[in-house]
């Protein structure tokens, strides 16, 4: 997966690249999301794409600093934000359906 796909003048393309790419795009898409439920609600929102977003993002990005480029600060810039964002999806998941909604309180919400 190392062969070049495409050599544009200051860019070669390789399939690891694409993979890096987009994993890049979608991991940069989430502030897209954000921001667009955010101007929606009329209050900052989180939505749950972004976790989603977050989620594939690493993923492709991890698996090309690792299997692609074999870069320990990517890998371990990856790493973190994914495992955060793991922990948000499950979290969801875990708590969508809980009977209670537990609404936040302290003197940052008044």
């Amino acid at each position: 997966m190392h062969e070049a796909l495409a050599d544009l003048h200051l860019l070669t393309l390789t399939p690891w690249k694409i993979i890096g790419w987009v994993g890049t795009l979608l991991f940069t898409a989430r502030w897209f999301v954000q921001f667009y439920a955010t101007k929606r609600n009329k209050r900052v929102t989180v939505p749950m794409s972004f976790w989603y977003l977050s989620v594939s993002g690493s993923v492709l990005t991890l698996a090309y600093f690792i299997w692609g480029k074999n870069d320990s600060v990517g890998i371990i810039q990856t790493a973190f934000p994914m495992l955060v964002s793991f922990y948000n999806v499950f979290a969801h998941l875990k708590n969508r359906d809980a009977k209670e909604v537990v609404k936040p309180g302290g003197p940052e919400d008044n």
